[in-house]
């Protein structure tokens, strides 16, 4: 196998780490003024994803920096024609930390409830717009013969990427209250675990919306199959949710949103951007860094993933333990 094509793959790997577990950050974060009757109930939430919702956004970060370095004509193209989008990503997932530090420095409701806000904006506003950019990259977008994009800000608000908007907000808020279902203890389990199973049934909805049109505008054999799998977990999750099984149910939503990104690459393949004129298109090869450049990545990332797997994980073993708001201190 081509070093191209391990690179493309493990680009959809970090893509779909990222997904599997900021996705139940943003749901939480979406969730927060639902499920926090009050501010002790806002700050339950908070703190079950306050351990480890920066080092789920290393996940983006290595994203970034594997593309830059593997096919920087791809991640060349991408940031220029999606700066606007991607902008308003960075800002708001600033804000959400900004956010998270800030809402205790002072004892004022009003205060509290202006950076709980700014946690919603900053949770939801990256939950769309990630649907909607991988929405126009596997519809395909206005590039030139140079690779270089052409279009406007309003042609990536098109209606299959706009769709691709709500799915990925759908999904990630029914992850995140799954998430919740399974992280608490008490009322606020028993309240988590309702909604989720109220959110399962739009969200299945919204993604088999989306699929239907993915296979019959972007028909890929491959592709169908694990879009197939990712509709069948995602029932799976619905199911488990409905009798109150959280661990399974948090399965079938990470399993779907794996699923889901595993497919999108899939169905982009050798595309890495396709463009609307085919001929336009990056691909693998012509989007790619030199093969010394890939091996010099390969072996760095031999070394260092599994120490980073490592940590990652032992943090989510070290907060494995369950909340409950009479933790919380008044």
């Amino acid at each position: 196998m081509e070093l191209t094509t391990v690179w493309f793959a493990l680009i959809a790997v970090l893509w779909a780490g990222y997904f599997l577990l900021e996705g139940f950050d943003f749901g939480v974060g979406v969730l927060l003024p639902v499920l926090g009757r009050d501010n002790r109930e806002r700050r339950l939430l908070i703190n079950t994803i306050g351990p480890v919702w920066d080092g789920n956004e290393v996940w983006l970060i290595v994203a970034g920096g594997a593309t830059f370095a593997a096919f920087p004509e791809w991640y060349a193209t991408l940031f220029s024609g999606f700066f606007l989008p991607l902008l308003l990503i960075l800002v708001a997932l600033i804000i959400r930390g900004v956010a998270f530090e800030y809402r205790g420095k002072r004892d004022d409701d009003r205060w509290r409830r202006r950076w709980d806000w700014c946690i919603v904006a900053g949770s939801a506003v990256p939950a769309v717009l990630w649907g909607v950019a991988f929405g126009n990259i596997v519809r395909g977008v206005p590039l030139d013969a140079s690779h270089e994009y052409v279009g406007g800000f309003f042609n990536l608000l098109n209606p299959y990427a706009l769709l691709g908007g709500l799915t990925t907000l759908t999904l990630f808020t029914l992850h995140g209250a799954v998430f919740l279902a399974l992280k608490t203890d008490g009322e606020m389990r028993s309240r988590a675990g309702r909604l989720a199973a109220a959110l399962s049934w739009p969200a299945l909805v919204v993604a088999a919306a989306f699929l239907l049109w993915t296979s019959v505008a972007y028909f890929d054999p491959s592709g169908l199959i694990i879009f197939a799998a990712a509709a069948l977990s995602l029932i799976g999750a619905a199911v488990a949710a409905r009798f109150r099984r959280e661990g399974w149910a948090f399965i079938g939503t990470g399993l779907t949103l794996v699923l889901a990104v595993a497919g999108l690459f899939v169905t982009l393949f050798p595309n890495v951007m396709p463009a609307l004129d085919p001929a336009n298109s990056l691909t693998v090869d012509n989007a790619s860094s030199t093969p010394y450049t890939l091996t010099v990545m390969t072996w760095v990332a031999v070394a260092f993933t599994p120490i980073v797997l490592a940590y990652q994980g032992w943090t989510y073993w070290v907060f494995r333990k369950r909340l409950t708001v009479e933790r919380i201190p008044s």
